[in-house]
This record gives C-alpha cells, structure tokens and sequence, in this order.
C-alpha cells in the first residue's frame, strides 16, 4: 500500500462534526487502499487559550511546563480522532511525539527534529492501521523532557515523517485552498496557484505566508518530499507545490505577497558581532530558548543590533531573558510586506516596488533583498496599503 502523510490544522478539528468529518474523509482513503499517517494539530483556537491560561497563573511559565501544558491540545485531537476512525470500522491508534519516536534539541517552546525512530509507527502501518500522531511536539532523548516545535510544529511532524517514511506525498490540509498571491481574506481580488515553487514558497514563508512554516519548506525542499497544500473540506482544490520555476528564461515573475508582523529590534553592547552574537546564544541556552527568525544585523559604534521574528508567545520569553544590560530592546514599530518572486536576482523590480510605494506616499524606513523576495518595512497604518501596492505588481511587474 502506498502511504500518504496527511496533516489536519486546527481550523479543520474545532468541533466534534468538524473531527468526523475529517474522520470520514480519512476513513475513505485508508479504504480506498492507501497507509495513512494523520497528524493533527490541537482543536481550533486551543493552543492559544492555553497559552493565555499560563500566563493568567504566572507572568514568566516555566518553560519545561508550558511545554507540558501546550502538548495536551493535540494529544486531545489525536485521541478523539481516533475514536471517530474506530467508529467508522477504520482501525486506528494514535500516537504522542514521544511515542512515535520524534527526537528533539533541548529547546523548549522551539525546538528542532534531530532524529525520528517511529517503531512503533512502522508496527502500526504494517498492522492496516491509520496511524494518528500528535503534531508540533517531540522529546528530547537525553534528558527525557517533552518538548514543543514551535509555529508550524504540525507541518513540520508530517513532513518529517513523510521523508523517514518515502511517502507519495505530504498533503497540509487546512482552512484555505492552497497558495495564493496575497492572503484572500486581505486582497479579494487574489487568485490560487494550482503549482508553485518550492524555493519561491520557503522565502514566502520565511517572510510571513502563514499557510505553512518555512522550516516545514525547507525540510520538504531539502528531503524532496511531495507536497500538497489544500482544503480539509475540499481536498481536490489545493496547490501543488513543485521544483521547476513557474517563469521561463531570466524573465522576472511576482509571486505572492506576504506580511510579517512580529518584527522585532534589540541592541548589544560589544566589540565585535561574533560576541554579540556568542552573548545572546549564552541567555538563550540559558532559559532553553531557540534562536529567533534573524532578519538582519548592524554592527556599529560598538553596538551589534538585530531585527528580528518570532511568535507572540517567544518574543515574551525572549525579552524577558534580555531585559538587562548589554542588551536594549529599541522601539522601532514596523512591520513587513514582501513580494516574493522568480527571477529577482539583478533586476529592476526593487527600483519599481519603491517607486509604486512613494506614489502611494510610503517612504520604508528599511528594506531587504533576499534570494526570490523584496521586504520593505514600513509603519503599521501603512501594512494594508503596502499590500495592495505591491499585489498590482503581480498582475502588472513593470
């Protein structure tokens, strides 16, 4: 039997229709001759209730608890999933990270797949069941602690599971129908892609498409996994996502725009960037906290500063864990908008993205170039306009 990975994001388990329904469709697969490996993330807004219940009983949680307390919602959905697939005379079994064998770093709140040893997994799929995993946590071997991936932990799961495992395909199921070039509930105008780049669509991610994680891209990217992003009530709409450019030759061809709204500024005293860096990796280690989303960094005056990305709930953590000299947080509020691309190496698009920007009376205060995307960081009142701006230039590049 071929296997196929499939991934249920929260939006699709907010209730218990919403879990059978995910039920029968899983349910009509495996009978349809496929092995099947569910991952599921914790039901709706879940994760963020009890993040939100943590810090209404402690202003700092202990992060080897809040880790503890985070990994419950998905180990809801796996269990309750289940009992739905057994109900429909679909045999099935679920599985916490730890069980399935899913080995991470130390870090907690954040952490990183170092291994996968899913036994009892393979057991399981060799046995004709669906195997239903918990997304978004793992352990780490050495010290036995339970450990969260952090945003995008789910999709990360099932693309790492569908490399150990060569599957057919990793399909990401969610509340939308695929990729886009602008998210449809901010551009109504936008319109689907039914193939995109994988390269494009880890950039996209990095600078804030919030359809997937861009680690979870760069592990298919890097495994050359199969990868399918769709609707849970409608798989057959949905993007696959493939190597092969969508442009042809050297032309330039805008994508998608994204936003990034969790930008971040922080100053380090010291006399070189190796020790600025060197003094924040210390504070990190020392709370068990993972590298932020580095944007970019300036040394200058003996001061290393960094703009920086990171969930609501790391940032938290983070700037608790700087709060004091050599380190400085700098009130710089800006947010991202990105025009991710094909072809943006040497070309004049950053020139004309500028030009449409100040006609619409938008002067970034910075901007970045990277490989198939061009960030320009402007004020918050600024953000939906910028969008707009920047999705013409999709229909019309100049």
């Amino acid at each position: 039997m071929k296997l196929i990975v499939q991934k249920y994001g929260g939006s699709s388990l907010k209730t218990p229709q919403d879990i059978r329904r995910v039920a029968e469709h899983v349910a009509r697969t495996h009978r349809a001759g496929k092995s099947l490996i569910v991952v599921v993330s914790a039901m709706g807004t879940s994760t963020d209730e009890l993040i939100q219940l943590a810090y209404q009983v402690s202003p700092k949680p202990n992060r080897r608890e809040l880790d503890m307390l985070l990994t419950a919602g998905e180990r809801i959905s796996m269990a309750l999933l289940s009992m739905a697939l057994n109900d429909l005379n679909c045999p099935s079994i679920s599985f916490t990270g730890s069980q399935a064998g899913v080995l991470t770093d130390t870090s907690h709140s954040n952490a990183r797949i170092v291994e996968l040893r899913p036994q009892r997994v393979q057991e399981s799929l060799s046995q004709g069941k669906v195997v239903v995993l918990a997304g978004f946590q793992g352990v780490d071997p050495i010290s036995k602690e339970v450990t969260t991936l952090g945003r995008g932990g789910s999709d990360t799961t099932a693309v790492a599971m569908a490399a150990h495992f060569k599957a057919e395909r990793c399909e990401i199921l969610k509340d939308v129908d695929g990729i886009y070039s602008a998210d449809p509930k901010v551009i109504a105008q936008a319109h689907r892609y039914t193939r995109f780049p994988v390269a494009a669509l880890e950039d996209a991610c990095f600078w804030g498409a919030k359809v997937l994680h861009f680690r979870c891209v760069e592990l298919a990217r890097v495994q050359k996994v199969p990868l399918y992003v769709g609707s849970s009530v409608h798989p057959e709409l949905g993007t696959m996502i493939v190597e092969e450019e969508i442009s042809m030759y050297e032309k330039v061809a805008p994508l998608t725009v994204n936003s990034l709204n969790e930008v971040h500024h922080l100053a380090i005293t010291c006399s070189s960037s190796a020790e600025g860096l060197s003094l924040l990796d210390a504070q990190l280690k020392a709370h068990q906290l993972a590298w932020p989303q580095l944007l970019a960094t300036v040394f200058e005056d003996g001061q290393l500063r960094l703009m920086f990305s990171t969930s609501a709930e790391q940032v938290k953590a983070l700037l608790q864990a700087v709060a004091k000299p050599p380190f400085k947080q700098l009130r710089e509020p800006l947010v991202g908008v990105s025009l991710t691309c094909n072809g943006l190496y040497a070309s004049h698009l950053p020139q004309h993205i500028l030009s449409v920007l100040l006609k619409s009376g938008i002067n970034p205060a910075k901007t970045i170039s990277s490989g198939t995307s061009f960030s320009v960081f402007v004020k918050p009142t600024e953000k939906a306009q910028a969008i707009e701006c920047l999705h013409q230039l999709i229909h019309s590049p100049g």
